[in-house]
């Protein structure tokens, strides 16, 4: 079988689309009640409401008990380098 570029082309292409499709996989969204672990490499907190005015960043590994869930963002308690209550977006958890 010959190579032609098309064909490599075609092949990595769908090598591509495989990854991606695997990769939001990888990440959970936080039920109210659990204590999550974050696995985003960081995962902002905001102060009084989703998109609002950030507090201070999660990193992969420390975790965010949630509390109350809004649409795609999550409320509940940051521990870690913030130990305060705040607002991520949810969907980055382990």
């Amino acid at each position: 079988m010959k190579r032609t570029p098309l064909r490599v082309a075609a092949v990595l292409g769908l090598a591509l689309a495989a990854a991606l499709a695997v990769t939001p996989a990888q990440a959970a969204n936080g039920p109210v009640g659990e204590r999550e672990t974050v696995c985003a490499t960081d995962l902002f907190v905001r102060v009084t409401a989703p998109h609002g005015a950030w507090m201070g960043t999660l990193y992969r590994g420390q975790t965010f008990l949630v509390e109350k869930v809004n649409g795609d963002w999550v409320y509940g308690f940051a521990y870690g380098d913030i130990n305060r209550r705040g607002w991520v977006q949810n969907g980055w958890f382990c």
